[in-house]
């Protein structure tokens, strides 16, 4: 599906290792409370909100990839998600403004969903995410 964007990303992403730092209690204490560490347990905790769940990740990305969907086809797409629950993430997701819902005048009524340029912001992570989950199950697998 978009296994040469997972490619790409995945060798433009790659770092060298990081070398062993020996730390003092000293200098840990210092870490651990210092404003820039609680800044980004923060923003993962944020995230964590915004991203939770079985379905989120799944939606956001079956959005970013497929464009605009009506929900019919949502529910269709990502499987095993039931109505009630496909309609609560998508109201999560639209709080947040990851996505946006628009209801067309047609008979009847139909409502698409659709990315936001805030929302696209999350494809890189969707791709790592992917990446890293396609990885696990070859690895995984492997072993058994």
């Amino acid at each position: 599906m978009f296994t040469s964007e997972i490619a790409a990303l995945m060798n433009s992403t790659l770092r060298p290792p990081v070398k062993s730092v020996r730390v003092t209690h000293k200098q840990k204490d210092q870490t651990c409370c210092s404003v820039d560490h609680k800044q980004r347990l923060l923003g993962m905790n944020d995230a964590m909100e915004v991203l939770s769940g079985k379905w989120k990740i799944q939606l956001i990305g079956t959005l970013i990839f497929n464009g605009k969907m009506r929900f019919m086809d949502l529910l269709r797409e990502i499987e095993g998600i039931a109505a009630k629950m496909l309609s609560k993430e998508l109201q999560d997701l639209e709080m947040h403004q990851i996505i946006t819902r628009t209801v067309l005048q047609t008979k009847p009524i139909t409502v698409e969903y659709e990315i936001t340029d805030y929302g696209k912001s999350l494809r890189p992570l969707i791709i790592e995410i992917t990446s890293w989950g396609i990885s696990h199950r070859k690895k995984i697998m492997k072993g058994q």
